[in-house]
């Protein structure tokens, strides 16, 4: 067994079974899967998400082997995405409390809690009426650099996302005078950390980020400041060097568009 409690999260939970204490903890509930569950709980006047795991069978294990897939088997992904995150710089959730129980994979229980985000709304939301009401030149190319840094930042050390959306990034709605907010990156539960990211994965990230902005009005000229500031490279360079590649991702965002416009958000 493994535990990790900031120290208010283990006082509160001293000479008692910390699996047990987050079972009961009573809130909202966001999401109730069968081996999954995730609430927000207040205690002591702050806002807490809270992750449980109850393990994810046999049969999950079996289905992603197949399809070439490291399973998922619990909280592990997210809390080591955070705490990598965290050494890299990037904004993302505060974790107090990580647990985690079982040698068998298949019923392995674990928990993440992580501190609430207030006041925040995600980028696809600020986003939303763009092409009807363009934001600012400014704004929007500040965004643009932000998402790109963080995106080279990530793969380059190790890190993928898996669900790479626009909806994954946290800002606050109030902007500074400069134009140039900070961004959270969230949602990592399905992350993976190693030393080197593998091509196949980049690959998923980007085409997954590009799918969730092909309805917010993005030109030409924004994508080509995404890739530039990517790979770090003159705009010609970055073009020439990776052109199968960036048509690659063009092709495999399109399907993923086509097949929400077909299946709405169950993709």
């Amino acid at each position: 067994m493994k535990l990790n409690l900031r120290e208010d999260f283990a006082s509160w939970w001293q000479g008692k079974d910390p699996f047990a204490q987050v079972r009961q903890l009573q809130g909202e509930i966001f999401r109730e899967l069968e081996a999954r569950r995730t609430l927000r709980f207040e205690h002591n006047g702050k806002g807490f998400f809270a992750k449980l795991h109850f393990g994810v069978g046999w049969r999950d294990i079996v289905d992603n082997l197949i399809r070439f897939r490291w399973p998922v088997l619990g909280a592990t992904n997210e809390w080591q995405a955070i705490k990598r995150l965290q050494q890299l710089g990037v904004k993302t959730m505060t974790p107090v409390a990580f647990g985690i129980k079982g040698c068998n994979p298949a019923t392995q229980q674990s928990f993440i809690i992580t501190e609430e985000l207030h006041d925040m709304i995600s980028l696809e939301d600020l986003s939303l009426n763009w092409q009807q009401s363009p934001p600012s030149l400014k704004l929007k190319r500040n965004l643009i650099a932000q998402v790109a840094k963080i995106t080279r930042t990530i793969h380059e050390n190790g890190l993928n996302h898996r669900d790479y959306y626009i909806c994954h990034f946290l800002l606050s709605p109030k902007l500074p005078a400069d134009l140039n907010p900070d961004l959270w990156l969230i949602d990592l539960h399905r992350a993976q950390v190693r030393n080197h990211t593998p091509r196949r994965w980049i690959n998923k990230d980007l085409a997954a980020l590009y799918f969730s902005v092909m309805d917010i009005g993005l030109c030409r000229n924004d994508l080509f400041r995404f890739i530039k500031i990517y790979t770090g490279k003159p705009l010609k360079q970055a073009l020439k060097e990776k052109a199968s590649t960036w048509r690659m991702l063009a092709k495999k965002a399109e399907k993923l568009y086509a097949r929400k416009q077909r299946k709405g958000d169950a993709i």
